[in-house]
């Protein structure tokens, strides 16, 4: 059995004139990740490892996370090609996790999550939000065979608005 919990990065900034890699998050985005991170406890594999974007608003929402979950920063794992906006390229990596590992929650982007949750998801959601928390089970013990899953919880902002 795999698990992957999927987060989109929390809102970000477009006040300052960087390139989309560099965009911070905005207030409302800290305040968003901290309210998501805080309510997700009993939907947590009981381990599991941490991969994000090297995106700046992806990296700092997984780091926002990771604190309030007591997930060691240092072991988040940030991996260049998960800056990607595409699903395709986002299932490549998700198939490659080495499957030692039975959890993974991943930070990234739209729409290469909202695409993904919907392609192996069995629940089709029509945009998965900033600081959105999508957790998907699968019936395999190889992440390069996951194949159409169950989709076990959403939670977005709103909920707790």
């Amino acid at each position: 059995m795999k698990n992957l919990i999927l987060i989109r990065h929390a809102k970000s900034s477009w006040d300052f004139p960087l390139k989309d890699i560099d965009r911070p998050l905005e207030q409302r985005g800290m305040k968003d990740a901290h309210l998501v991170s805080l309510n997700i406890f009993d939907y947590l594999p009981q381990t599991f490892i941490i991969w994000s974007s090297i995106a700046k608003r992806a990296s700092d929402t997984a780091i926002i996370f990771a604190q309030n979950i007591l997930y060691p920063i240092e072991n988040i794992l940030f991996k260049k090609d998960l800056y990607t906006f595409d699903e395709k390229q986002l299932e490549e990596i998700i198939k490659s996790c080495d499957n030692a590992f039975d959890s993974v929650i991943l930070f990234g982007h739209n729409a290469a999550i909202t695409n993904f949750v919907n392609k192996f998801g069995d629940i089709f959601i029509e945009n998965v939000p900033t600081s959105g928390f999508v957790s998907l089970q699968f019936d395999s013990n190889h992440w390069q065979e996951i194949k159409k899953g169950k989709t076990k919880k959403v939670i977005i902002p709103k909920d707790f608005k």
